[in-house]
């Protein structure tokens, strides 16, 4: 770890002046410290080199609100632990608290954050080596993955640049919410729907959103969801204890009358960011659940899925994680 100046931010405002003279996207010479459970690790392996680092955990962004639209509105310091026990998500969005809980361990869960987690990096083992080229890490020094060890990377938007997974289970569970995302910084506050939040790598892939220098997050807005919607969050991989996906799906649908009126579904594991398919969307709404349209639907959402040598299971395992969290999302209730 390198020597680095250490700031507290009292307010939003103090937080985004400090950041506002960040260099790089994303600001590399300037990062924001919550619960630290991604950038300390990242840190300590030298991944991560800030030279400050503005310490957020005291802002007071740390209460979950219903909306006058009955939504849901999450601070960008709400813990994981918190979100998913809270009585309004475990109601109303129980497969956000499904997501949740199927991540990390308890003892991380209390300290990660909404915010955080929204930027938690891969878990690539060559971006995270830095004796090893990355061009995540180092653009321009190479993809070693594609090559050599993938069995955990993405089989849907890689680039010949990189393959990393995106690693989180509560952005997949928010891109099938269509939740959106507030930020503010230097330029002032901006809103964004997390479709358009995560950014495919092409020969960028060191940009893995669209935040702009010296840019906070500061909410999670959750919509609300019409009368008859059900959801359902299944992970699958190696080990139930701590481990990532090889393959998630997070399902929410609205049925009406044995029908499915309307469905947003959306994947894990196995893509550069949390994976939709709109055309997938549209085969599930309208008609009744069968196994004939499940399959259509999730075949239509791994269409152009590119695997490698060592993840090319991950194309059937995720049929099958779509399909089975169908099943059960429209079973129940």
């Amino acid at each position: 770890m390198e020597i680095f100046q250490l700031r507290r931010a009292e307010d939003v405002a103090q937080a985004v002046g400090a950041a506002a003279y960040a260099e790089d996207r994303q600001g590399s010479t300037v990062r924001f410290l919550a619960g630290g459970t991604t950038l300390i690790d990242l840190m300590k392996l030298d991944v991560e080199r800030p030279a400050m680092v503005i310490d957020i955990s005291h802002l007071p962004l740390d209460r979950i609100e219903a909306t006058p639209e009955h939504g849901v509105r999450i601070g960008a310091m709400v813990r994981n632990s918190d979100l998913a026990q809270d009585p309004l998500i475990r109601e109303r969005y129980p497969v956000l608290s499904q997501a949740l809980l199927s991540g990390a361990s308890a003892q991380l869960r209390n300290m990660a954050t909404t915010g955080g987690n929204l930027l938690q990096r891969t878990r690539c083992v060559y971006f995270r080596d830095v004796a090893m080229p990355c061009n995540k890490r180092e653009p321009g020094s190479g993809c070693p993955a594609i090559g050599g060890y993938h069995r955990n990377l993405a089989v849907l938007g890689t680039s010949e640049a990189c393959i990393a997974s995106n690693p989180s289970d509560m952005n997949v569970a928010l891109m099938a919410l269509g939740a959106t995302i507030d930020i503010q910084g230097p330029e002032g506050a901006r809103t964004v729907g997390i479709d358009d939040f995560f950014v495919l790598p092409g020969d960028t892939p060191q940009r893995e959103t669209v935040l702009e220098p010296g840019e906070l997050i500061t909410h999670v807005t959750l919509p609300p969801l019409p009368a008859g919607t059900r959801s359902h969050y299944l992970k699958l991989r190696d080990r139930a204890s701590y481990e990532f996906a090889l393959a998630s799906a997070a399902v929410v649908v609205t049925m009406a009358n044995g029908s499915i009126k309307t469905a947003r579904v959306a994947m894990g594991g196995i893509g550069t960011r949390p994976w939709r398919s709109a055309p997938a969307d549209v085969l599930l709404a309208g008609g009744a659940p069968s196994a004939a349209v499940f399959d259509a639907a999730a075949r239509e959402l791994l269409r152009e899925a590119r695997p490698h040598s060592q993840n090319a299971f991950k194309v059937e395992l995720a049929r099958r994680c779509l399909v089975h969290a169908l099943n059960t999302a429209t079973a129940a209730g």
